[in-house]
């Protein structure tokens, strides 16, 4: 039951989406259109009311569970960012809106941008380990949560991984390619 209700909370989050940016530019309706993209997180509570329900009717933790809450905390962390970059997307390709910002590539600058990536990422994954740490106080003693603490050492992996990629673009900056007539000028000068 868990499993085919994220499923169907993934498909109603890009159903919702889709509707709502077709409200906001193709019907030029852009409060329906916001309305609609506000109902996103009534997804996610509907989510986490029946995962509670079902843990409280004696299920035994698993799996599932473990990624309903992963799924949230995902959804948490990553949805506002996810319907801006479709927003600016939909904008720009069928509405002859302004060309998507595109990242910085080098130096510093690129190194803020994986700061802000990793943000996403952590936010989205702690959210996700603090419900499955919630879900194993709501069980309690007297149920199995090695899925559930398998999954929040899962979580601190996606945060590792994404503190190691935002520290190497830190540590080890790309550097902006060198023209050939930089190379010629800095030839000349010496």
């Amino acid at each position: 039951m868990i499993v085919g209700l994220i499923i169907a909370c993934e498909v109603a989050f890009w159903v919702l989406l889709a509707a709502g940016l077709t409200f906001r530019y193709a019907l030029k309706m852009p409060r329906t259109g916001l309305a609609l993209l506000l109902c996103e997180p009534l997804l996610e509570v509907a989510l986490l009311i029946i995962t509670a329900m079902d843990l409280r009717a004696g299920a035994d933790p698993s799996w599932h569970h473990g990624v309903a809450a992963v799924y949230i905390g995902f959804t948490v962390g990553l949805g506002h960012s996810t319907i801006k970059w479709a927003d600016a997307q939909v904008s720009h390709r069928f509405f002859d809106g302004p060309p998507p910002p595109k990242p910085p590539k080098y130096g510093m600058p690129r190194a803020r941008h994986e700061w802000k990536v990793a943000a996403r990422w952590i936010t989205a994954a702690a959210v996700a380990a603090g419900l499955l740490q919630a879900a194993i106080w709501y069980v309690g003693d007297t149920g199995e949560t090695g899925s559930l603490r398998s999954w929040q050492s899962r979580m601190l992996f996606v945060i590792g991984i994404n503190v190691v990629i935002a520290g190497a673009y830190t540590v080890f900056p790309k550097r902006a390619p060198v023209l050939p007539e930089e190379r010629a000028r800095e030839k000349a000068e010496r």
